[in-house]
């Protein structure tokens, strides 16, 4: 199993984050106004077109508007857009725990093996799905992004969704990952109710949902989003006063089933021609935006808006409850959603921007983002970890594998030719949506590799059922042609890379009824 293990004893993070020393390299004598502070504000099930920022292009860069830009509401997303650059190849995992993984630690899911979204109950592998698959999760033992960052003297807040360990394993609490602090997080992925008169969830059927730590809400009208944006208010205001630089993962619930509408934000939607279920939707989805606008103008309000740069995206493709799972619909004009191995399910929001642009800022300088610019250059949730390694000058130990790159030449708006335009999306499992599966981004093309379970031939053998499907993206962009056919020599060379590349991340198989590996075959 080839997963770096931390080299820094659990007993050794709390030790130096008493002593304020990190294996002789931090310097927590540097203030908040020397190093930059960190937000990643990460978004559940968001996928991206449900906002009114066109992410999307036309033939000549321009940003393209289509119908669902004009369907959802998302004015602070705009003018966080407007201030700095959005990524519109910006790739994740298709389901979330496997994405937060690897956020946490800069790998791909086929290297951590957080292959599968984690139930905190009980293994779900799926019936032929790798049975060493790391349902556990992350450990006090993994090397990660928050570790990392308060072994170098960062204030480390969780805020939100965690849904990086199975429940009764130590990745069920973030405090065991690197936080210093953990608001609302543990081991279920989805909140047992938004509504605080509900007491999100607490005592209801969902009881295992319920939403920890927010008892002062309880028996209110606040709903989910609004008490952890206001708890995050809280510790951005806590980690000013002290002069510490931060790191800050705002990790909202919303926009996750269940769909219950935000009353705050109902009534624009109810003319519409949409159903109840969408409609709600969209109230999580403008109810997750003002929670963006707020936090913005709190960082304002506190000092600290011009060194703190912010990370927003989403941890998967839309789950929006518009059509089915493969069609054009929830991710119009992109093709699948949330789960799919069609760009819908994977392709996702992002964008870069520092809370108050201000030219003549230090940090700013050294790290300048353009406005308003859309990247067209792919990037992937793995290289948030060695970004934010770059930006704040802090070190990972050096046997940790990451499978990223920094995006600091992206960030500016440059192309960075030696960046590798691939990526790997494996998942060995099921039943869930679209069910074993891998793809492969190379350059322009992509490979989809369904797994069928193979059947055992008579000497034992295993005859190949499984089926390909290809795409040109730039040609294609909403994979509506499928290549697999009329072009058999290219998919040779991408079932190639693809072989290569699960290879590279010694990567788990699902397995035949009769123990063998179901191992993807060149066509």
């Amino acid at each position: 199993m080839t997963r770096s293990r931390n080299p820094w004893p659990a007993r050794f993070l709390v030790l130096s984050a008493l002593l304020g020393v990190a294996d002789g390299i931090s310097d927590r004598t540097a203030s908040a106004s020397e190093r930059p502070n960190v937000v990643i504000f990460l978004v559940d099930d968001m996928g991206l077109m449900d906002t009114s920022v066109p992410f999307l292009t036309d033939a000549d860069g321009n940003p393209q508007r289509f119908p669902l830009n004009d369907f959802y509401r998302t004015p602070n997303m705009e003018r966080l857009a407007s201030q700095g650059i959005r990524f519109n190849q910006f790739y994740a995992m298709s389901v979330c725990s496997p994405t937060r993984v690897s956020i946490m630690t800069g790998q791909n899911a086929a290297r951590h093996r957080v292959t599968n979204w984690i139930n905190p109950q009980r293994n779900n592998a799926g019936p032929q799905g790798p049975p060493a698959w790391n349902w556990q999760g992350l450990t006090v033992d993994d090397v990660t992004l928050p570790a990392v960052l308060r072994q170098h003297g960062y204030r480390t807040m969780h805020i939100g969704k965690g849904h990086f360990g199975a429940l009764g394993f130590s990745g069920a609490d973030p405090q065991n990952l690197g936080f210093d602090v953990n608001v609302a997080g543990g081991s279920f992925g989805a909140p047992g109710s938004y509504y605080g008169s509900k007491r999100f969830g607490l005592g209801t059927k969902r009881q295992q949902h319920a939403v920890p730590h927010l008892q002062d809400y309880h028996d209110t009208d606040t709903f989910l989003t609004e008490a952890l944006t206001l708890e995050a208010k809280k510790l951005v205001t806590q980690a000013a006063e002290s002069q510490q630089p931060f790191f800050l993962y705002l990790s909202h619930y919303a926009v996750h089933a269940p769909f219950e509408s935000d009353p705050r934000f109902a009534a624009y939607y109810r003319g519409s021609d949409k159903s109840a279920p969408a409609q709600a939707f969209a109230t999580l989805i403008e109810g997750m935006d003002k929670s963006l606008g707020d936090l913005l103008d709190h960082l304002h309000r506190v000092g600290i808006a011009e060194q703190t740069m912010i990370l927003f995206l989403s941890d998967n493709g839309s789950d929006a409850p518009l059509g089915q799972q493969h069609e054009v619909a929830s991710s119009e004009p992109l093709r699948g959603k949330k789960g799919s191995h069609y760009e819908g399910g994977v392709r996702v929001p992002m964008i870069a921007a520092w809370a108050k642009p201000d030219p003549s800022n230090r940090m700013q300088a050294d790290w300048p983002i353009p406005h308003d610019v859309v990247q067209p250059q792919l990037a992937t949730v793995m290289d948030l970890f060695p970004t934010m390694m770059e930006l704040t000058g802090c070190t990972p130990p050096a046997d940790h594998v990451l499978d990223g790159s920094s995006l600091r030449n992206l960030f500016r708006g440059q192309s960075d030719a030696s960046r590798a335009e691939q990526f790997l999306l494996h998942y060995p499992h099921a039943p869930h949506r679209s069910n074993y599966f891998t793809t492969w981004r190379d350059g322009h093309w992509k490979v989809i590799y369904h797994a069928l379970p193979n059947v055992p031939t008579h000497d034992g053998s295993l005859q190949h059922t499984g089926h390909y499907q290809l795409f040109h993206l730039a040609n294609d962009p909403y994979e509506a042609n499928d290549l697999a056919s009329a072009e058999p020599e290219r998919l040779r060379v991408m079932m190639e890379g693809l072989l290569a590349a699960l290879e590279q991340y010694d990567s788990l198989h699902p397995i035949s009824d009769s123990g063998q590996l179901l191992l993807p075959l060149l066509p």
